[in-house]
């Protein structure tokens, strides 16, 4: 269930690598409970918004807060505590290629809380269970895992401290569009077993659609003008397709409209400097 308490509440972001402004006076907040979906083009900040949420990017201005206190002013231990708190699905899994699925999954309860190794291999297990897989794949090594299925020990790790909220960065990509309604399944029931808060980052519609209870758009700042807003939707995920901004409509139907037009502009300017 939705709370209207915000769990991270974002205020005038702005990061910037060098000259390049990739995220610019960025606010939301995410209440409780809630699964938001972040779309947007290559390139317009979706992945460096969820590392500024836990930290790992520091903004120029502004800032991200969770649970009341800002992500900014915490010491490196308080900062540490703070991430156990969080579950991070990586776009391509990012297990420890040396390690064998069980020590992948039971390395966040081994480096956080090994008092408690008596219970790490019942924690895994419920957590291997709930994504679906068999017992048998705890000796391999990710390498002899399909792409889907080390998506789901990537999932079964980020669960395994039970964590408050989950962060998703493209987790259908490079998968067939079973596997990928298999992962929206699963993150699907992960909402309703667990009272997480989800944050996800994709270029997937069919799962925004699916999964997320909110869509918000942000869009890339090379293609805007100083001061336009970058956040150019932000709502239900069915009004996506009601936007009347032909930006929002062109990319959740997936047609290069506006695109193809400045391509052949470009085209056309570059014949006439030859």
């Amino acid at each position: 269930m939705v709370s209207a308490a915000p769990v991270i509440a974002i205020e005038n972001l702005n990061v910037r690598f060098g000259q390049q402004h990739v995220l610019r006076d960025i606010s939301l907040s995410v209440p409780q409970g809630q699964t938001l979906a972040i779309i947007g083009e290559s390139g317009c900040g979706k992945t460096v918004l969820l590392k500024t949420i836990i930290g790992l990017i520091r903004p120029q201005h502004g800032h991200v807060e969770f649970d009341g206190q800002r992500v900014d002013r915490l010491k490196e231990r308080e900062l540490a505590e703070q991430r156990t708190r969080f579950g991070f699905v990586f776009q391509n899994a990012a297990l420890f290629d040396s390690m064998t699925v069980a020590e992948n999954i039971l390395f966040p309860l081994r480096q956080h809380r090994p008092k408690e190794r008596k219970h790490h291999r019942k924690e895994m297990l419920q957590r291997l269970a709930e994504v679906g897989l068999p017992t048998s794949v705890l000796g391999k090594r990710p390498a002899e895992l399909s792409g889907g299925m080390r998506k789901r020990v990537g999932l079964a790790r980020a669960l395994i401290l039970k964590p408050e909220v989950l962060l998703y960065d493209e987790p259908t990509t490079g998968l067939d569009p079973i596997v990928s309604d298999v992962i929206n399944e699963l993150m699907m029931r992960t909402r309703d077993t667990y009272p997480v808060t989800s944050i996800i980052v994709t270029h997937d519609m069919k799962l925004a659609r699916k999964v997320a209870d909110r869509v918000v758009m942000l869009y890339p700042l090379t293609r805007l003008e100083p001061e336009a807003e970058q956040t150019i939707f932000d709502g239900e995920p069915s009004e996506t397709e009601l936007s009347s901004d032909r930006r929002v409509t062109q990319f959740v139907r997936g047609e290069a409209g506006d695109r193809l037009s400045e391509m052949r502009g470009l085209e056309a300017r570059n014949s006439n400097d030859e």
